[in-house]
């Protein structure tokens, strides 16, 4: 695929310590929670720090783990907010042809029905009302937030590196700021 190289996927982030022997609770990102240690060791954001994971149990929407060298509340607690990463190459193809990896996704091409160059894909974000494409334009300028759908996005192409879209008229338009320049209608 092209783009592909180091891609890494985030499979959760720690959101707190469990009991005081060193346990975490994790917010998944995976389709079954339990998922969360199926593909070996996990990495900090930065690689600087690599775990070996056991999945321990569930808890409230989270995931109870043990991170191999991690034996203590205090150090647990002090991993609060930090990311959870594997290399793409470890996690199956989607199989599914409507099902992507957001990491498949960043760095693609956003390309009109008509050619028109929208920009790239920087980010999947989901604020809780399903998953968009956060676009940002050739031009600069603030990004574009695209609801991820088969309407707005007919065609994905990783291995082209692009993917077509069809965006609700007036979307990518500019509206005039108070000075006459142009400014994002999402920014």
């Amino acid at each position: 695929m092209a783009g592909t190289q180091q891609k890494r996927v985030c499979l959760g982030v720690i959101v707190g310590a469990h009991g005081v022997r060193g346990l975490v609770r994790v917010k998944p990102f995976t389709e079954e929670p339990e998922g969360l240690a199926a593909y070996g060791p996990v990495e900090t954001k930065d690689g600087s720090r690599r775990f070996g994971i056991e999945v321990t149990g569930l808890a409230k929407g989270t995931v109870i783990c043990r991170l191999e060298g991690v034996g203590d509340r205090d150090e647990a607690e002090r991993l609060r907010g930090t990311e959870l990463y594997v290399d793409r190459a470890r996690l199956p193809e989607a199989g599914d042809e409507d099902v992507w990896y957001h990491a498949d996704l960043i760095g693609l091409a956003a390309i009109g029905k008509d050619g028109r160059d929208f920009g790239k894909v920087v980010a999947v974000q989901n604020f809780g009302a399903g998953d968009l494409l956060e676009i940002e334009r050739p031009e600069g300028g603030p990004t574009v937030y695209l609801p991820f759908t088969g309407e707005n996005v007919p065609v994905i192409e990783p291995e082209a590196g692009r993917l077509v879209i069809d965006p609700p008229g007036g979307l990518f338009d500019e509206v005039p700021g108070e000075d006459g320049a142009g400014e994002g209608r999402n920014g």
